[in-house]
């Protein structure tokens, strides 16, 4: 593997550096580096990054192919600057078993555009009623230490209890969708004003809320870690500064889409802003929006969740819901953390990479730009500004909700161990 000399970027926005990668390393950092020998990579004006993680990402394989597979998920990572994402446990069949979580990291160690850590589900086929092998999963190669049931709440508070003291055992965490099931039966948005005027069946705030409260208690219980999903309202984003006020060991994600997007679009119909849980409020919106400034949210997750044409293009009752991220989410976070005064490249940094690559336990990845560190970067023109085009996508799905709208910021190169996985906005 050549030497790539990345020559004066901004490493997390700060002063114009020289970054030397040798192989898979980083091997020096400073001003007026020698370039012999080296590939360049002029770098004025744009930012260095550490590659970015993704803790919530939906790859669809095994089994829903149609909509996403871990190449195609995994090229849509590079292209949006992550160097690991983790995957999902709803597949077809679930990720349940050491086999299945097996499969799916080998699929991304042979594509190698990104590490894909496979989260292994809470519950027997998602089902709720049964653990699944949390622990022959955590022992298998794919080394799990994050368990979900994603696109489903552990509503029962014994299955949760349980499921927090197994993975005590090895330092594992449980990642909960806080959705009570019966409290959003027939719901189709937010529950509230739009949601009144337009008929749509509501999906109450509280839903969100209770199962939180719930979980950040029997985490306090039990001495064990949760997770929050796509924390999405202003009561949730209280429920945790309190209970990290306690010294509950709770951290909580928001997605790209919940800092930008209200529930305002719904009244287009367009399945496209149909998504679990639903668009809030402006109130809330602007509430995520602090709390991932404060700290009270942890990092930024994306949910990319692709779905094929007709899954989306029907009916607003029978659409799908899910939206892809991947390649936007830097953009949106940009627009609405960093170009807001909220957050800093730093703090981007911070939020994107350091915190989610610690939750997860992503081993050389969220790592300092210095010399000795893994080679996982990501360069970002932030100057730049673009209509999102998704026939221009990676991923095999095009159920973006930001379709001609202009979003600032792209990322031109991706490396991965010093290989470089995107280069002038191309995959390689």
């Amino acid at each position: 593997m050549s030497k790539i000399l990345i020559r004066g970027a901004k490493v997390l926005g700060g002063e114009p550096q020289d970054v030397l990668i040798d192989g898979g390393t980083i091997a020096e950092v400073g001003s007026g580096l020698s370039a012999e020998g080296a590939e360049v990579v002029e770098a004025e004006g744009k930012v260095l990054l550490p590659g970015l993680v993704d803790l919530h990402t939906h790859l669809r394989e095994p089994g829903r192919e149609d909509s996403e597979t871990v190449l195609t998920g995994t090229r849509a990572a590079a292209s949006g600057g992550y160097t690991t994402v983790f995957a999902m446990a709803n597949t077809f069949p679930v990720a349940d078993t050491a086999g299945v979580v097996e499969q799916v990291w080998r699929l991304g160690k042979e594509h190698g555009y990104c590490d894909v850590q496979p989260i292994g589900a809470v519950t027997v086929g998602l089902e709720g009623r049964k653990l699944a092998e949390l622990g022959a999963m955590h022992e298998s190669a794919a080394g799990v230490t994050v368990f979900s049931d994603d696109g489903k709440c552990v509503h029962d508070a014994v299955i949760m209890r349980r499921a927090l003291e197994y993975v005590k055992a090895f330092g594992g965490v449980v990642a909960q969708h806080a959705q009570e099931p019966r409290l959003t039966e027939g719901a189709e948005m937010n529950e509230g004003v739009v949601s009144a005027e337009l008929g749509l069946g509501g999906w109450p705030a509280v839903a969100e809320e209770s199962i939180i409260a719930r979980d950040v208690l029997l985490a306090e219980h039990v001495g064990s870690r949760v997770h929050i999903c796509h924390l999405s309202t202003a009561g949730s984003v209280e429920i945790v500064r309190w209970a990290k006020s306690r010294g509950i060991a709770v951290t909580a994600e928001v997605t790209p889409h919940h800092l930008l997007l209200t529930d305002e679009l719904v009244r287009t119909y367009n399945p496209v802003y149909k998504v679990n849980p639903p668009l809030r409020t402006e109130r809330d919106v602007l509430a995520l929006r602090e709390a991932l400034a404060d700290g009270t949210i942890d990092i930024v997750a994306t949910d990319h969740a692709p779905h094929p044409h007709e899954d989306k293009d029907c009916e607003w009752a029978a659409a799908a819901m899910g939206m892809v991220g991947l390649e936007t989410a830097l953009s949106v976070v940009q627009e609405t953390m960093v170009d807001t005064g909220l957050l800093d490249w730093a703090g981007v940094a911070d939020r994107m990479s350091f915190k989610p690559a610690q939750i997860g336990q992503a081993k050389g990845h969220g790592r300092p730009v210095s010399a000795g560190e893994p080679a996982n970067l990501t360069l970002v023109d932030t100057a730049y500004r673009g209509s999102v085009d998704p026939a221009g996508f990676a991923s095999r799905s095009r159920n973006t909700p930001y379709e001609g709208r202009e979003l600032p910021g792209r990322v031109t190169h991706t490396w991965l161990r010093g290989k470089a996985t995107l280069v002038d906005g191309k995959l390689t």
